[in-house]
C-alpha cells in the first residue's frame, strides 16, 4: 500500500517536506549489515536543487506493519526542474528516485512524465534498471555521476514525446498494444477484453490515436479502478479491476508500457523508412 499524493503546479515547501520523516532520517534498520552505506533521501534532494535545477513536486511511502521499520521504509520522490514551472505544458519530465533503509529496495533514479490533464506519471522504460546504487561502499562520486547522466537525457525525452506524438497508430496496431500491455497488470488466468484498456476516460485523450495518446489512455486503465472487468477462468467469477496501490507495481507497469511505445515507434518508423 502506499500514501498517494497528486504532484503539485509547485514545489513542495520546506513544511511540506518535513511532514516525510523518511526523507530525514539518517539511521539505518537493525538488520543491515555493517557495510551498510545509507544514502539520505533530503541530502538526494538537496543536490539535485542545488547543483541541477530539480525540485520535489511529490512523495510517496509505502505502509509498514513492523514498527522498526517505520520512516525505513520504501519511498518514492518526483522532482520537476525549475524551468517547467514557468511554462505551461501537456507533459513535463520529472526525475524520480526510489530509496529505502531497511534493505527492501536499493536506491535508483530514472526520468518520467508528468501528464497534467489527467495526474499520469509515466515512466520511460529506457533509463529503468540503468541507475542502480547498493547501499555499501562509497557512494558520492557515483551518485553525481548517475544524477548527472539522468538529468542530461531530459532533453532526449522531451523529443520523444514530440515523436510519439506525431506519429498514429492503426485499430489493429491499438489493439496489439493493449493486449500486450495487459499481462503487466493482469495474471494468465484473468481474462479480460482488452479493447477496454484503449477506452478514454477524458476528452483529451480522444483527439487522435497517435502512440503517446493511447499509451496514456492503456497507462490510466491499467493503474485506475474499475476500468476493466473480466472473468476469473479459475473460479469462473467476474471481476472488476482495482487501482494500483503498491509503489513498486505501478512503476512497474509504468516502464513496462513505456517499453512497447519504443517498440512500437521502432517498427512503425522502420515501416515509413522502407
Amino acid at each position: 500500500m502506499s500514501t498517494n499524493i497528486i504532484p503539485k503546479l509547485k514545489p513542495l515547501s520546506q513544511e511540506e517536506l518535513q511532514s516525510y520523516p523518511v526523507l530525514y532520517n539518517k539511521v539505518a534498520h537493525e538488520d543491515v549489515s555493517d557495510k551498510y552505506t545509507l544514502i539520505s533521501s533530503i541530502d538526494i534532494i538537496n543536490e539535485l536543487r542545488e547543483k541541477f535545477n530539480w525540485y520535489v513536486t511529490s512523495v510517496q511511502v509505502s505502509q509498514v506493519k513492523q514498527e522498526s521499520r517505520e520512516n525505513k521504509q520504501v519511498h518514492l520522490v518526483r522532482l520537476r526542474h525549475f524551468d517547467d514551472f514557468l511554462e505551461e505544458k501537456e507533459s513535463v519530465p520529472e526525475l524520480i528516485f526510489f530509496n529505502s533503509f531497511d534493505r527492501s529496495k536499493a536506491f535508483s533514479i530514472s526520468i518520467g512524465l508528468y501528464r497534467f490533464c489527467c495526474s499520469n506519471g509515466l515512466v520511460d522504460g529506457e533509463t529503468f534498471d540503468s541507475y542502480k546504487l547498493r547501499h555499501i561502499g562509497d557512494l558520492e562520486n557515483n551518485l553525481e555521476e548517475i544524477i548527472e547522466k539522468v538529468s542530461n537525457y531530459k532533453p532526449k525525452l522531451e523529443q520523444k514525446v514530440k515523436e510519439y506524438s506525431t506519429t498514429m497508430l492503426s485499430q489493429v496496431e491499438m489493439q496489439t498494444f493493449a493486449r500486450l500491455a495487459a499481462p503487466l497488470k493482469f495474471a494468465p488466468h484473468l481474462e479480460v477484453d482488452t479493447k477496454q484498456l484503449l477506452v478514454p476516460q477524458r476528452e483529451e485523450d480522444m483527439k487522435d490515436s497517435s502512440i503517446y495518446t493511447v499509451l496514456n489512455i492503456i497507462q490510466e486503465n491499467l493503474i485506475r479502478a474499475n476500468n476493466v472487468t473480466g472473468v476469473n477462468k479459475e473460479t469462473g467469477r467476474r471481476f472488476t479491476s482495482k487501482s494500483i496501490s503498491s509503489l513498486k507495481k505501478d512503476y512497474e507497469i509504468n516502464v513496462g508500457v513505456f517499453n512497447l511505445a519504443d517498440k512500437i515507434y521502432e517498427l512503425k518508423t522502420q515501416q515509413l523508412a522502407a
